[in-house]
């Protein structure tokens, strides 16, 4: 195989709990992921000549190490002393620096596509192993689905697929770093917790509006405190008929659950006109993993 197209997924967090810190500065979590059909195009091609070549659509993206693309292919190449090279285009969709995991699905994606084009044998398991070498989420975004993500996010068991539903996805126009989130985040003055058991419950049960009711992020607190135009996009879709709206990980992206197409339709378009957001999307959950 010299040619491979991929979709890579975004994701959003249905729950997000913060158990503590460890000393080496990672922190305990435990959340449920939800991956949604908002995604970024990935072409990979192999190329006579050695080395890593990516372009992008986003003239600001490195296209160097520091692109975790970059750095998925590099590590497999290392690996089984790969000699000829691959050309990576990449076509990104997923807001940029929003708490949807898009960097780290590219990674997932780009270590699924080394797999299957140069033939390397490896299983589901042995690219989530080296995919939590990337990054916490690397893990989830080759896995996919509805999980519940438990120590730094690599500890994974699938949940029951989060029922159909609608999905609004609004970035407003700023990047929020999620070392700085975590930073300011002090695990021993969270008050509320999230009912991360009841979004499971919910699951089980089918029951949307139970998720929806049970949904929260401990991250908002601090990211909110910097960024109050993510407060006005949770009312704002809440007042247009969301079951529930959060921030996804450490944000700026709001997401919304809705039941109703035409709804969630109603509500983007009032997000762009009150000038809240630009990107705005709305889709629907991704339920399928990969084998």
């Amino acid at each position: 195989m010299d040619k491979i197209e991929l979709k890579a997924l975004g994701k959003i967090n249905l729950g997000l709990d913060v158990l503590g810190k460890r000393p080496n500065g990672y922190h305990d979590v435990r959340m449920v992921m939800q991956t949604i059909y908002l995604y970024d195009q990935i072409i990979m091609e192999k190329k006579k000549e050695p080395g890593i070549e990516i372009s992008t659509n986003l003239f600001y993206l490195p296209v160097n190490e520091n692109n975790l693309a970059y750095r998925a292919a590099r590590l497999l190449m290392d690996e089984f002393d790969i000699q000829t090279g691959v050309k990576i285009s990449l076509t990104k969709h997923i807001p940029v620096a929003a708490g949807m995991a898009g960097g780290s699905s590219n990674a997932a994606a780009v270590l699924y596509g080394m797999n299957r084009m140069y033939g390397l044998g490896l299983s589901m398991e042995e690219l989530m192993e080296r995919g939590v070498t990337l990054g916490a989420d690397v893990p989830y975004c080759i896995m996919r689905g509805t999980v519940l993500a438990e120590g730094i996010g690599e500890i994974l068991t699938p949940l029951p697929a989060m029922p159909k539903c609608q999905i609004v996805v609004a970035k407003p126009p700023v990047s929020v770093s999620t070392k700085m989130v975590y930073e300011k985040l002090d695990s021993h003055q969270i008050e509320e917790h999230p009912d991360i058991d009841g979004i499971i419950g919910g699951l089980e049960s089918e029951d949307l509006k139970k998720v929806a009711d049970c949904m929260g992020n401990v991250l908002e607190k601090v990211t909110v405190e910097a960024y109050p135009v993510i407060e006005k996009i949770k009312q704002c879709m809440k007042e247009g008929g969301a079951l529930n709206a959060m921030m996804s990980g450490s944000g700026p992206t709001v997401f919304g659950i809705f039941e109703d197409r035409k709804q969630a339709k109603k509500a983007a378009a009032r997000i762009k006109e009150a000038g809240l957001a630009k990107q705005v999307y709305v889709t629907n959950v991704h339920n399928a993993r990969r084998k």
